[in-house]
């Protein structure tokens, strides 16, 4: 199978846990094959677009047989590098970066939690699943001393950037970041932002258009 993906687009790429996804409720089912034709109505992609998308990572499917739903279960889940463990920190440990912590399936994709991260006085010395809440001037010093990989920035967008730097300087990998604000990182740092209120919005034009063509 072809193992260089430089070239496939984020478009794919970020349909791609979409499709793990509703392979994963296809086994709990014991559905064992699936045609794309029958992917797309479970999905909502065409049937074409699914074929494009898995023929950019090699030939999973049997013309006449369709796919078989644990291997391309399984294959997508090593594409999408879910068959290595990451150490993780958690930097902001207010409501949201709590809830990360507690995110059952962490764990279970081999994302290990390490270490949690705050500017409150209070909090220090708290727990979250057993692992204690540490002041962020300890961050760059953890961080190197236990290899960290990905660091998960659940901070205030005032402060996110400062974090950043002190992610990068000590030799982070990549960086989740749940700040309002698109942090600048070096060019061999991935960052990966997630703007919930830009999703909210999207939501919100959605609901608009609806009641705007309602009213025609």
């Amino acid at each position: 199978m072809n193992r260089d993906y430089a070239d496939v687009s984020m478009a794919v790429i970020r349909r791609l846990p979409k499709y793990h996804r509703y392979l994963k409720d296809l086994m709990e089912k014991e559905i064992y094959r699936i045609s794309s034709r029958e992917l797309s109505r479970l999905i909502g992609f065409t049937a074409s677009q699914i074929r494009q998308d898995l023929n950019c990572f090699g030939g999973f499917g049997q013309q006449g047989y369709g796919y078989n739903v644990e291997e391309l279960y399984n294959e997508i889940g090593k594409i999408l590098g879910l068959h290595k463990n990451y150490t993780t920190v958690i930097i902001g440990a207010g409501n949201l970066g709590q809830a990360i912590a507690n995110y059952p399936s962490f764990i279970k994709y081999g994302f290990q939690l390490l270490g949690l991260f705050d500017v409150n006085p209070k909090l220090m010395g708290m727990k979250i699943r057993d692992i204690n809440i540490m002041d962020v001037d300890l961050l760059e010093d953890f961080v190197r001393e236990n290899k960290i990989e990905i660091g998960i920035i659940c901070t205030p967008k005032e402060v996110a950037q400062n974090i950043a730097d002190k992610l990068t300087k000590a030799n982070i990998n990549g960086i989740w970041n749940f700040a309002p604000v698109d942090i600048k990182v070096p060019n061999n740092v991935t960052v990966e932002n997630v703007h919930l209120s830009e999703s909210l919005f999207i939501l919100s034009y959605l609901l608009n258009e609806k009641e705007h063509f309602k009213k025609k």
